[in-house]
């Protein structure tokens, strides 16, 4: 299978999976900014930035260990898959053990709020490895299935405790773990019945294989506890600076950028493993040239339609207290941008099992973003916490492009690259600043045009591509069946 078709066909399995997923999770946010109040956002949102950092840092990021070597060793996935579930039941153990000896000294509240935190721990670690364990086993089929299960079985679970027995944010995390450990337990099942027919899934430990996962993990985690930092920290520190219900404001806003970053999910679990498996092949740097130019154009353009209709479609997410959010989203949308592009050059890396740079530039990041945070957030709130994000995710992307350079040229007009930056920010300024709205909504829509203009190529490449690779994929079903 061609490199190109390969990362074609994975790419199709997660649009299935991330569109019926994210697209139903976005509708239900306005059940949330109505049923929820500011406080109890905040407190859950502080619950999901938590879980980001403690469930790759505890594991030891052993999921991405099981996605590394499971592309490359396919005789030993059973192993791989006895390794992450030990890793993934001492973390928990251990999660639980810290939340017991807490449990003394806080309050009721807090003391319930622990209980829940423990089990959210526990589901959602297992689910998270489970997911890419069979990514890394080329079973996307089952990450797909288990996604959209999950999915329907969230929004089940909240209407019925949100709008049946109105439970508020009890109802709310108990459909989080309810969906996380259910569809663990259904992606279990699935491999199992692959494992009984398959020898390379008999299931063993193996102590050489277990350490070199390990000796992948371990510089990673400065790579993940970086990412959390620039995604998460300020989260914390708007929290405290400003409050619970500031932070629910600044959490909820986060919801709009969610939409631009199914795409680049949806495009980076594909790229890890085409990146794996392409990193020795002579033509890589023609490749991942190519596909840089690609990405960079999609999510460019994404970034300025979003921002050109962001205000309906706050009017749509936001209800009530919740819509003043819309005015620190467009950083946080320029922010994805830089983070799709750095997640892209560090799979190169990480394909050359080169975690510990990838971890310093991102280290690098974090930093930054603390300081910014510091800073800017006494002054200015949650628009001071959105700008420290985008200027910290773009330290981080020039970074992790110098380092990628130590294995692959990256050929892309980066002149024309760094103008459309700089065109989005004056964008997001715009739209911030006019109070009438009319101004910023013609220069929006002028930017996006320009946009389309300066990306002619790439954009006129991807919509070929995309149409010769649908009717041939469909022929392949056919012939074989599906």
């Amino acid at each position: 299978m061609s490199k190109i078709k390969y990362l074609a066909n994975n790419i199709a399995l997660f649009s299935i999976s991330n569109f019926v997923s994210k697209i139903l999770v976005f509708l239900l946010v306005p059940l949330y900014t109505n049923v929820l109040t500011t406080r109890e956002y905040g407190i859950a949102d502080v619950f999901q930035v938590t879980l980001l950092l403690l469930v790759p840092a505890l594991t030891i990021n052993i999921g991405e260990g099981a996605l590394r070597f499971g592309i490359e060793y396919r005789d030993r996935r059973g192993p791989i898959l006895h390794t992450g579930l030990k890793y993934t039941l001492r973390a928990a153990i251990a999660v639980m053990m810290v939340c017991a000896c807490a449990m003394p000294f806080v309050t009721e509240e807090i003391r319930w709020y622990l209980l829940l935190f423990i089990l959210l721990f526990l589901t959602n670690a297992l689910y998270e490895f489970l997911v890419l364990y069979f990514q890394g086993s080329e079973l996307v089929r089952i990450v797909v299935a288990g996604s959209i299960f999950s999915t329907f079985l969230m929004i089940l679970c909240n209407l019925f405790f949100l709008l049946v027995i109105k439970i508020g944010l009890n109802g709310y995390l108990f459909s989080q773990m309810i969906a996380y450990g259910t569809a663990a337990l259904l992606m279990l099942l699935l491999g199992r019945r692959i494992q009984g027919r398959e020898s390379d899934f008999a299931i063993g430990s193996d102590r050489e294989l277990e350490h070199e996962m390990l000796s992948y993990g371990k510089p990673l985690i400065l790579y993940s506890t970086g990412s959390w930092i620039n995604n998460a920290a300020d989260r914390y520190l708007v929290l405290y600076i400003c409050g619970a219900s500031v932070n629910g404001l600044y959490g909820v806003s986060y919801k709009i950028p969610a939409i631009l970053m199914v795409f680049q999910r949806i495009f980076a679990q594909a790229w890890q493993m085409s990146a794996t498996k392409s990193y020795k092949d002579q033509e890589s740097s023609a490749f991942f040239s190519a596909m840089y130019r690609s990405y960079h154009t999609f999510m460019v353009l994404g970034c300025s339609a979003l921002i050109l209709v962001l205000k309906p479609v706050a009017a749509f997410m936001f209800r009530k207290d919740f819509y003043e959010a819309w005015t620190t989203v467009p950083p946080l949308l320029i922010s994805v941008i830089f983070g799709a592009l750095t997640g892209f050059l560090g799979s190169i890396c990480l394909a050359h099992k080169d975690s510990k740079s990838m971890g310093i530039a991102t280290g690098c990041g974090a930093l930054l973003n603390i300081a910014l945070n510091l800073l800017l957030i006494p002054r200015m709130q949650g628009m001071g916490a959105a700008i420290a994000t985008a200027v910290s995710y773009f330290t981080m992307y020039l970074a992790a492009l110098l380092i990628t350079r130590k294995y692959t040229k990256i050929r892309s007009a980066f002149v024309r690259d760094y103008l459309a930056y700089a065109l989005l920010v004056f964008e997001a300024a715009e739209m911030i600043l006019d109070p009438s709205g009319l101004r910023s909504a013609l220069l929006s829509a002028a930017v996006v045009l320009l946009l389309v203009i300066m990306h002619r190529k790439e954009t006129a490449m991807i919509f070929t591509k995309l149409k010769g690779m649908l009717p041939q994929r469909r022929a392949e079903e056919i012939q074989h069946g599906e």
